[in-house]
């Protein structure tokens, strides 16, 4: 080979290793840019639409609850090392504060298994011959949303989890269906995906997170921004001292009918007839809603 030929073959090679030489799409670096953040929205928005399209996902049943609301035999793990830590270090307020959440964490352990059996009833009820109607939808993390794919797994059938890139890693549960779960970049996007085919939002004790969540189905409800569904919120206890609803009626920043958007729940099978109840009443009601 000729000094012209190889000069050629080094010319090309350099070429083809260019970052410029990639295709868009197959340039990381490329759609990686601030640039493509509008670019980055609108697949975010369009790959898990097209992908529950393809899996005949036809509604959802969205689950939210803390991750931190584990199993039963988990939380009394932890209360047992909570305790450990509390008596060897007997002057630290922190170490006796551990006690007293590990305690709190305990006692809700049984929503754990209210959300597993809620997903139960609602998958084994609602997705029947391939049709996938109420399909469950969380998350994709631990804790309640753990529990929710645990209880549509045990059915054998079809849950979704919209997992979000975190500064931590944060896996998604296995109970997932795999071609159901998604990673998200854009808190935004996965917004939507909650409640573009969500037919009802069940929000057991959680966090910032569940809080977040159910306040912006309420205010789309409350505004008209979406058709109206269930809201059932799971442990009354836990929400009327978490949150004092009369009181918003009372200083006049919402009106009286706002608070008969929530209902309440103790049980999975109270809260599945919440949800039968509230489409007996709205016959006509057809979802999913996306604008």
């Amino acid at each position: 080979m000729t000094n012209q030929q190889n000069g050629r073959v080094e010319r090309i090679a350099n070429i083809r290793g260019s970052t410029s030489y990639r295709q868009a799409h197959l340039d990381p670096a490329f759609m990686g840019r601030v640039e493509l953040r509008a670019v980055r929205l609108q697949l975010e928005l369009l790959k898990p639409d097209l992908v529950m399209q393809d899996e005949r996902v036809e509604s959802t049943i969205v689950v939210f609850g803390g991750t931190r609301v584990v199993e039963r035999a988990e939380a009394e793990r932890r209360l047992e090392l909570a305790r450990a830590r509390a008596t060897a270090a007997p002057d630290d307020p922190a170490a006796q504060r551990g006690v007293r959440i590990a305690e709190n964490v305990l006692k809700k352990a049984g929503y754990y298994d209210e959300a597993r059996e809620l997903a139960r009833i609602v998958s084994s009820h609602c997705q029947i011959d391939g049709h996938c109607d109420y399909v469950v939808c969380t998350g994709g993390g631990p804790g309640i949303m753990e529990a929710a794919n645990r209880g549509a797994y045990d059915a054998g059938a079809k849950s979704i989890g919209l997992n979000i890139t975190l500064p931590f890693e944060q896996e998604p549960n296995s109970f997932i269906t795999p071609e159901l779960c998604f990673e998200f970049k854009y808190f935004a996007i996965r917004k939507m995906h909650f409640l573009m085919r969500a037919k009802a939002m069940v929000a057991f004790p959680g966090g910032f997170g569940t809080m977040d969540e159910l306040f912006e189905a309420l205010t789309l409800i409350q505004t008209k921004r979406m058709a109206p569904i269930p809201v059932v919120l799971f442990g009354r206890d836990y929400w009327d001292r978490l949150v004092n609803w009369e009181l918003f009626v009372e200083e006049g920043t919402i009106s009286p009918a706002d608070l008969e958007l929530i209902s309440y729940a103790e049980t999975a099978d109270e809260c599945w007839r919440h949800v039968e109840a509230f489409y007996r009443a709205a016959p006509g009601e057809r979802l999913p809603r996306g604008q």
